[in-house]
């Protein structure tokens, strides 16, 4: 929907106004920052992922109802994305996001027009699939349990991160966390509605994405001088299904660091990790969900999460947790988790200092790039070490003591031969002693 303000020459105030604060926020640069790895598109395509271990991974993301959000390939042109940010306001009673857009009209004329959208509208622009009626909340304890299905090697009230997983789901999450996430930051961490988003897609559950992506533009534009350029190509798909004339300029082209076919060749590299089993509607795209908000079948014969599961503490959060109807952020229920550490793989050079020389007074600053070893591997590269050691310092011990040996054997020879058998030493040191017998 859209509507010209321009009416009989004269300049509506809506258009005044939207014009004032373009000079004053954009043009002076008051409008929050952004983040080059925020909003991204991700490559499914076969003839970047058929050759990796990401395969299976990318084929069922490509299936998806999420498969636009992930891979449109939008250019987003940064004048547009900070206007909106600008000038956009929410109508409550409507349930609308309204801002405007700046055009030439058939004179060559600025004119402002303006844009609104519902959650509907942001529906149909990214073929979502999903409704009104479908939840965004789901109990926390179903999306834990899906994730240690899924091979999860952190501790359960601790943070989630993708690099406890193996490197196929490590993938899947990687795209959905870079292409949908609101934050402009912290990518290797998974927030709770992401996981639902993840967890609902392997179980096939109903999960109403559109309006949590509606729900995080909304609170933005409620966060003052907290605001930032949020969701920048979703903001430029929703321009474009409007105002596909608007002046475009590859100058303004926002610098969006996207998935390449380089960023997945790399995701794919590395040592093979534990074969995981694809589970679910990846491995059965007809698959039923459980019900009663079970994460598994009962006759699933993938391992048992049971033990795992015992150890986790409910965490409310956003979109785990319901009171008074009303979603709260941080209740004040909230139970405080105390996280045990988990020790620290040491290097080879960590381990043998320890072991000789004590524990180190500093903890030294480890390289991005440095090898981390398994405490096995540690254990036995620092047994050959030492075997090595071991078999070095017999041998050199030998060999000093048969340069010793040959040294007091030469010796004896030669007093052997400047003392003779039988002769009797005259020597005045020894001519005291005349009560000395000297045998032949």
């Amino acid at each position: 929907m859209f509507s010209f303000f321009m009416s009989n020459g004269s300049l509506d105030r809506m258009t005044i106004r939207s014009s004032v604060l373009y000079r004053v926020e954009v043009q002076s640069g008051r409008a929050s920052d952004w983040d080059k790895s925020h909003n991204i598109y991700c490559p499914l395509d076969e003839h970047y992922t058929d050759n990796t271990p990401l395969k299976v991974i990318a084929k069922f993301l490509r299936e998806s109802k999420i498969h636009k959000a992930l891979t449109n390939r939008t250019i987003v042109y940064e004048s547009h994305v900070r206007r909106f940010w600008s000038l956009v306001r929410y109508e409550e009673n409507e349930k609308m996001i309204c801002f405007a857009v700046r055009k030439k009209d058939e004179n060559g004329q600025d004119v402002d027009l303006e844009i609104k959208f519902k959650v509907g509208d942001l529906r149909r622009v990214m073929e979502l699939g999903d409704s009104d009626d479908e939840p965004t909340i789901i109990p926390e304890r179903l999306c834990k349990g899906l994730w240690c299905r899924m091979g999860f090697t952190g501790h359960l009230n601790g943070k989630m991160i993708k690099t406890m997983f193996s490197k196929p789901y490590k993938f899947m999450i990687h795209c959905v966390v870079h292409a949908l996430s609101h934050r402009k930051g912290a990518y290797d961490e998974t927030s709770d509605y992401i996981m639902n988003i993840i967890a609902c897609l392997l179980l096939n559950r109903p999960y109403n994405v559109s309006k949590v992506i509606f729900d995080h533009l909304v609170d933005n534009m409620r966060a003052g001088s907290g605001k930032y350029i949020m969701y920048p190509r979703f903001i430029q798909m929703m321009i474009d299904d409007q105002f596909k004339d608007l002046q475009k300029d590859d100058d303004d082209i926002l610098g969006l660091r996207n998935m390449t076919a380089d960023t997945i060749s790399r995701l794919a590299k590395g040592p093979k990790p534990r074969t995981r089993r694809m589970i679910c509607s990846i491995d059965n795209p007809a698959y039923v969900a459980p019900e009663n908000d079970a994460w598994r079948h009962d006759n699933s014969n993938s391992e048992n999460e049971d033990d795992k599961m015992s150890e986790m503490v409910e965490k409310k959060l956003l979109y785990w947790f319901v009171k008074d109807g009303k979603r709260k952020r941080t209740p004040n229920t909230s139970p405080i988790v105390s996280i045990p550490k988990e020790p620290t793989p040491l290097r080879v050079y960590e381990y043998f200092n320890v072991c000789f020389a004590g524990p180190p007074k500093e903890s030294q600053q480890r390289l991005i790039d440095e090898p981390v070893l398994e405490p096995s591997e540690v254990i036995q590269q620092g047994a050959d070490l030492l075997k090595h050691s071991l078999e070095s310092f017999l041998k050199k011990n030998e060999e000093v003591s048969t340069q010793k040996d040959q040294n007091a054997s030469i010796q004896g020879e030669g007093v052997k031969e400047t003392e003779p058998e039988g002769v009797v030493r005259d020597d005045s040191s020894e001519a005291d002693d005349e009560s000395t017998d000297t045998e032949t």
